[in-house]
């Protein structure tokens, strides 16, 4: 069975409480770091305007305080332009500029993809959740998920960066309800639709701020030697930041041209290049100039960059993609970031462990995708997107594996790794996951998506599960766990797979069961069911047939939980599973006691504590006939109670477990209290207290739980 291998621990199990830092204590570990004020960042000069202008707006009185109204949400500044302004640049500086009158920190969120499509705001709103350290309910909705992002943020100061919006139905959900935090949105038009906002419209760049921003690129000498070529080439460039930057790195490259020959070259640029509709724009042609300048192996990496998932990619990407050695693409993926075409990633660690990560400029994305299909055939973009997702899968294994060293097997299969796809340390696979996480997402959701590749992406998506599961633990990362068997899912129904469909439904009802959503893990379960008997597959025939009882049992059908537990025990039967007998008689006892059905109760725990007798397990032993012992005196027959806990106290003994001793000693003691022999039942909670006293735990603890476990289970 393909994913079944990934267990959420059952749908019984309920979600770890995940407390959020208190207002005005800074961020969390996963959030992103509020940036210390000073200079602005390399790459970005003038709008010195535009700056006061939005600082001024945050203050300015809106329409709500005109009419004596409180401001029911928080300020929205809206920096709006067309790809390639400097539009998230002016943003990001407004923000270093703020970050110290935000002390709960900054929060940032692109709302469009690399392929240019709007991100599903349940997902935005899921990140932001999980940055602020907030609980995420796994497979929640999107009004379930907002709801609770306006929740987590009640009572705080943040400041909120929404790059490259589509429109207002991305950005109105995400709004705060805490006047004191502040909005940042970036994107082309108007967000109509949002009340009150404050838009700052950018056009190009005055001449002096281009100038000095081209000098940053090619160097001050050219420039300065002709500054009225500089200013021709601002005009062709129509003072737009992205292409100067472009043109300021051909210029780079080429130290024997001057500024006039960049100026002659632009206009000779015809007003369509190879099909591009917009290729007559300032950025179009600065990007033809750069690429058309690049030795062919750096060009055909720069185009293949266009398969790279969210648009972030690494070493590792680019290597795989163009099928060149690690050494090689590193040093074209520098070549690029100093040209102007790529720009780096901040790393979210201090360790050092983490390789460089690059991201593809949003302005760019589209001019890539269509070099690519332009200069690469079809069977030739489907090799290296699968030589990508081979290259993944084997990082997520290596990844996963770091977590096992203790394995001498797994430390065997981690030497016969090739070097570079190693890890030094768990801690350095736990990072590398976190920084790759949105591109391995990505990357998943596209290999599903294409359907061309099947294979490789229920490997992925099998490969990224374990590894998050190894790292953060099944609870943790039970959000992204969700969406990953949706993906297998999708797959498995392509594909007219059952056994992996059924596998994947099982692992989303138990998803959905830790949820709370218990109708629809039932819903779930009955369809992997249907899957599991289409497979012939009685692994996950038993599985499903346990978690449809387990479910109406959560939902208090206990007739319904019987009969379905009844079911799975039948089928465990036949097969000769002794432990699963044990467990399962153990799960249908507790379902009739909770009935009030205690003939039958009674009979199912005998049972349980049979099978424990014959598998040899005294623990599991020890409980059904504590239970047992319940079951007898609701029944009326305390007399057959004593006799059935006292040998629970010596089966327990016998078994060495000094928790589940003193568990059933303090059972014990309540049934000769009622017997009306206090002197007795003193004793043996004095022998408890010594018991619990030597193992560390008290009586309330899980001392006093593991009685009442169903046997074979903790």
């Amino acid at each position: 069975m393909a994913e079944r291998t990934v267990e959420t621990g059952g749908p019984a199990a309920a979600p770890p409480e995940r407390r959020l830092p208190a207002p005005g204590t800074g961020v969390s570990p996963r959030q992103t770091p509020a940036r210390p004020a000073g200079p602005a960042p390399e790459g970005f000069v003038g709008r010195l305007r535009e700056l006061k202008e939005l600082r001024e707006d945050i203050v300015r009185a809106g329409l709500d305080t005109l009419s004596g109204r409180k401001k029911p949400r928080s300020r929205v500044l809206l920096i709006a332009g067309r790809p390639g302004s400097g539009r998230t640049a002016l943003a990001e500086a407004l923000v270093r500029q703020l970050a110290r009158e935000y002390p709960d920190g900054v929060l940032r969120a692109r709302l469009t993809g690399a392929d240019g499509a709007p991100v599903p705001t349940e997902r935005t709103a899921r990140a932001l959740l999980a940055e602020l350290g907030a609980p995420v309910p796994a497979g929640a909705l999107e009004d379930e998920l907002t709801q609770a992002l306006r929740a987590a943020l009640d009572g705080r100061r943040v400041l909120l960066l929404l790059d490259d919006a589509a429109g207002a139905e991305q950005v109105d959900p995400l709004l705060p309800d805490e006047p004191d935090c502040l909005v940042v949105a970036v994107s082309r038009g108007p967000l109509t639709g949002v009340p009150d906002v404050r838009p700052c419209t950018l056009g190009g760049l005055d001449t002096a701020a281009a100038v000095e921003l081209l000098e940053r690129y090619a160097g001050p000498t050219r420039i300065t030697c002709d500054p009225v070529a500089a200013a021709a080439v601002v005009e062709e460039c129509g003072g737009q930041p992205a292409a100067l930057v472009l043109v300021g790195g051909w210029l780079a490259a080429r130290t024997k041209m001057t500024i006039v020959d960049v100026a002659k070259r632009l206009r000779e640029l015809p007003p369509a290049v190879d099909g591009y509709e917009n290729a007559g724009r300032p950025l179009a042609r600065a990007f033809w100039l750069a690429y058309e300048a690049l030795p062919p192996p750096a060009a055909r990496t720069l185009h293949l960059l266009a398969l790279a998932p969210a648009g972030l990619l690494d070493a590792h990407t680019a290597s795989a993609l163009a099928g060149s050695s690690l050494a090689t693409a590193q040093s074209a993926l520098e070549d690029l970031t100093t040209r102007g075409l790529l720009r780096p990633e901040a790393p979210e660690s201090d360790s050092g462990a983490l390789p460089p990560q690059y991201r593809v400029p949003g302005c760019l994305a589209p001019l890539l995708g269509a070099l690519l299909q332009a200069q690469e055939r079809p069977a030739e973009i489907e090799l290296a997107r699968a030589r990508m997702l081979e290259r993944t899968v084997r990082q997520l294994h290596s990844c996963r594996a770091a977590t096992e060293r203790n394995d001498p097997a797994v430390r065997r299969r981690i030497e016969q790794l090739p070097r570079p796809l190693r890890f030094s340390s768990e801690r350095a696979a736990e990072e590398w996951l976190l920084a790759r996480l949105p591109a391995l997402l990505a990357a998943a959701r596209l290999a599903v998506e294409d359907g061309r590749l099947d294979t490789l992406a229920r490997r992925l998506v099998s490969a990224l599960t374990r590894a998050l599961t190894a790292h953060l633990g099944p609870e943790a990362a039970a959000p992204e766990l969700y969406g990953l068997h949706q993906l297998v899912l999708d797959v498995a129904r392509r594909c007219e797979m059952p056994l992996e469909k059924a596998a994947a439904l099982l692992n989303l009802g138990d998803l959905d069961a830790r949820a709370g959503r218990t109708a629809e893990a039932l819903d779930r379960y009955r369809q992997a069911l249907q899957s599991a008997r289409e497979a012939g597959d009685p692994y996950a025939t038993s599985r499903a047939l346990e978690s449809i009882a387990a479910a109406h049992q959560q939902l208090g059908d206990w007739q319904r939980a019987a009969d379905w537990y009844r079911r799975g025990l039948e089928l465990r039967l036949t097969r000769g599973e002794l432990a699963d007998e044990a467990r399962l008689y153990g799960r249908l006892g507790a379902v009739h006691s909770y009935a009030g059905q205690w003939a039958e109760a009674l009979r199912d725990w005998r049972a349980a504590a049979a099978a424990c007798r014959r598998l040899r397990d005294q623990p599991g032993h020890a409980r059904a006939l504590s239970e047992a012992a319940r079951v007898l005196e609701h029944a009326g027959r305390p007399r057959e109670a004593l006799r059935t806990c006292l040998e629970a106290v010596e089966c327990a003994r016998g078994a060495g477990d000094a928790r589940l001793e003193a568990a059933v000693r303090l059972r014990l003691a309540d049934t000769l209290e009622r017997l009306g022999d206090p002197a007795s039942a003193d004793e043996h909670r004095q022998t408890a207290e010594r018991l619990l006293g030597a193992g560390g735990e008290g009586a309330q603890g899980p001392a006093g739980e593991a009685a009442g476990a169903p046997p074979g289970e903790p």
